[in-house]
């Protein structure tokens, strides 16, 4: 008897991902604020996750996963037009804000098992 396949969508390998990074951050300090934050309207931007740093620091997060590191891997993949809509995307989230926290960029990519965490990884300029 044969038994069919269990397969995964897009999707849900990208939900794991973001799971298995929140995990990482959480496992590190970080605490969630807010995840998949979404721009009203066409054309916006989202963020995977938003953190809060132990020092106040707001870390907006791009989560990708990839199967292995051929290209650059993962981290890699987050290219100036991605970054630009990342950006945009947290200039709304913090125009409803009573106050600028200070704010970074990171990407943590999960591939072949692995998670790296790229602090920093990009600026709003």
């Amino acid at each position: 008897m044969d038994f069919p396949r269990k397969t995964v969508t897009t999707k849900q390998a990208g939900d794991a991902a973001e799971d298995r990074a929140l995990a990482h951050l959480e496992a590190a300090g970080l605490r969630l604020v807010a995840r998949n934050y979404r721009t009203p309207g066409r054309g916006g931007g989202e963020i995977d996750l938003v953190m809060r740093d132990r020092d106040g620091t707001l870390v907006f997060v791009e989560v990708r996963r990839r199967a292995s590191a051929a290209f650059g891997g993962a981290a890699a993949s987050v290219g100036g037009s991605k970054q630009r809509r990342i950006v945009f995307a947290a200039r709304h989230f913090l125009a409803r804000l009573p106050q600028q926290p200070p704010c970074r960029f990171d990407v943590v990519g999960v591939q072949a098992g692995e998670i790296e965490w790229l602090k920093a990884a990009f600026d709003a300029s």
